[in-house]
């Protein structure tokens, strides 16, 4: 009870906050315009997912409905140059607090320090409020850029603390991050002395299209146990890497809240991999999204993950169909069925049924 006391305390501090800012900016009408600046470099935004979801692993039925996300985010333009955001989810912890600064007069180089989403893999910098799978994320997304829920790593929502550099280079073409990360999630302090290196590398030769590579080199500290990669055990430090490559093509792209106005057909492809210690994994993933007519789009996607390469039964591979509908800007409903074809260490397949309303601003 406590806990979400304290997390509707920061909410109404925030919401508090930037209404006050607006009041006193109104009420300085004819005198200096010092308050009408500070407020105009403030933006508050947010977003929540929720819906219903029903299925029956290993024959048995379960349906739930489930609040997944309820996220709320400052930012906060300090100068032209410098930038400090932080980002809560009031239905899990806080997610992100970190500060940019561009260093060049162009978009060549910019700093990020703190904590922030990581570079590994193209779906994992990605807004779930954009991503086409009410589930958001594939499988090797979820493992191997921690997501969750790889219990060697925890969940840690893709994030991580540390530096990164940024940039776009040669008038857009090439688009580059480099990261040093601590390696051991949001909101934990490092538990080994090695600091993991992010690097991805975007090729963007047409509109619309962008081809990726990215690498991660690391040293996990385990947090839990795995079944299927049982000589790692919690705290033991052991080599944690991987790599990923794909393309991505969208027709148009989202400019700033407009999701139902921009709607593009779009296909990603990505293949991923890594090691934990002596195990290797890997996995891929298509995806799809296709208008139809009005606001309503057609997504298509089918992935596949293999936890353990060297010992049969440890894949899955989802294939899934469904419906999205825009009803206001980046607002949406969502409904779609997956068939999960699993692997004998895993169970039996299984059926999934989920629907849920995106409400974003």
């Amino acid at each position: 009870m406590k806990i979400y006391t304290c997390k509707w305390r920061v909410l109404a501090v925030m919401i508090s906050l930037t209404t006050s800012l607006s009041v006193m900016s109104q009420q300085s009408q004819g005198e200096p315009d010092w308050m009408a600046d500070l407020t105009s470099r403030i933006t508050l935004n947010g977003y929540a997912q929720g819906g219903w979801s029903y299925q029956n692993p290993n024959g048995k039925d379960q349906n739930a409905f489930n609040l997944k996300r309820t996220l709320l985010w400052a930012k906060a333009r300090i100068t032209d140059r410098w930038s400090f955001l932080f980002m809560h989810d009031f239905s899990s912890v806080v997610q992100e607090f970190y500060t940019d600064f561009r260093v060049t007069k162009g978009n060549e180089m910019t700093v990020r320090l703190g904590q922030f989403k990581h570079s590994y893999s193209m779906e994992n910098p990605l807004s779930p409020t954009q991503l086409e799978l009410i589930d958001v994320y594939s499988q090797a997304v979820l493992y191997l850029a921690g997501e969750g829920p790889d219990p060697l790593q925890g969940v840690n929502y893709g994030r991580d603390m540390g530096i990164e550099i940024y940039g776009d280079l040669a008038e857009g073409l090439l688009h580059y991050e480099l990261a040093l990360m601590s390696g051991q999630g949001i909101n934990r302090k490092d538990q080994n002395n090695q600091k993991d290196f992010i690097a991805k590398l975007e090729l963007r030769p047409i509109d619309g299209l962008r081809l990726v590579a990215s690498g991660y080199l690391g040293t996990g500290n385990a947090v839990g146990t795995a079944a299927w990669n049982p000589d790692i055990q919690i705290g033991d430090n052991y080599k944690r890497n991987r790599y990923s490559v794909g393309a991505e093509y969208k027709t148009q792209a989202y400019t700033g809240s407009k999701y139902k106005e921009a709607r593009p057909a779009s296909i990603r492809a990505e293949w991923l991999g890594g090691e934990d210690g002596k195990v290797g994994s890997r996995g891929g993933y298509i995806t799809t999204s296709i208008p139809v007519v009005d606001a309503l789009d057609v997504v298509a996607s089918a992935e596949t993950y293999d936890r353990n390469t060297k010992v049969e039964g440890w894949d899955q591979t989802n294939l899934t169909i469904g419906l999205q509908y825009w009803f206001y800007k980046k607002c949406r409903m969502q409904l779609q069925y997956t068939r999960c074809l699993l692997g004998d260490q895993l169970g039996k397949d299984y059926n999934w049924l989920q629907a849920q309303v995106q409400v974003a601003f």
